[in-house]
């Protein structure tokens, strides 16, 4: 009788593990966003992903006929999707997450440098919105410019990385075309210096 009473009473405890909440939180923090290319909203887990640095918006090889040669990458913001033409009519397509309400921007430029795990200066105008940014934050997985970065002519803007894979497809930025750390390690093995970059809304 002892034995089955102790049987119970780990199995009551087993399953107030499994239905604590804060189990359920882990199981149901999600988040709905909007999907220009998808055309409707789409939900995906906030929290870790099983791997970290995946986009939750799949990488594609599509086909091309656009007006744009070979090694040009063209960032739609309205979409949010970045395109990087390979030739023969085919490009790659990625998601992207771009600037918020007020932070947009379109214009043509050259990919000016590129950097493995960079460092981060925030620029003046970003420390004067937001006075608790650090002058200058070493390169590492927890960098807001994530695994690699691509700068941009002479703006403040970039195409980087970003620890925070589940905000891709969203407008979160404060202009800078960020990517999931997959894909900007895949799109920086592709792109030379002096690339050209035409960012469309």
């Amino acid at each position: 009788m002892r034995k089955t009473l102790l049987l119970a009473a780990a199995l009551l405890v087993g399953g107030a593990a499994v239905s604590s909440p804060a189990f359920a939180a882990v199981e149901k923090d999600y988040t709905n966003f909007y999907d220009p290319a998808a055309g409707g909203f789409v939900k995906i887990p906030k929290v870790q992903r099983a791997r970290a640095s995946e986009s939750p918006i799949k990488r594609e090889t599509i086909a091309y006929e656009g007006p744009y040669g070979e090694g040009t990458i063209i960032v739609n913001t309205a979409e949010r999707r970045l395109y990087y033409v390979l030739g023969d009519g085919k490009a790659l397509k990625y998601g992207i997450g771009v600037g918020r309400p007020g932070f947009t921007w379109t214009g043509a430029h050259r990919v000016t440098r590129k950097a493995e795990w960079p460092g981060w200066t925030p620029p003046p105008p970003m420390r004067k919105r937001q006075p608790d940014l650090p002058y200058h934050m070493p390169g590492g997985p927890d960098n807001p410019l994530g695994a690699r970065a691509m700068y941009i002519g002479s703006t403040i803007y970039r195409i980087h990385g970003t620890a925070e894979p589940w905000t891709i497809g969203q407008a979160v930025s404060s202009g800078c075309i960020r990517m999931a750390n997959e894909d900007v390690i895949d799109l920086y093995e592709h792109v030379a210096v002096g690339a050209r970059v035409v960012v469309q809304h």
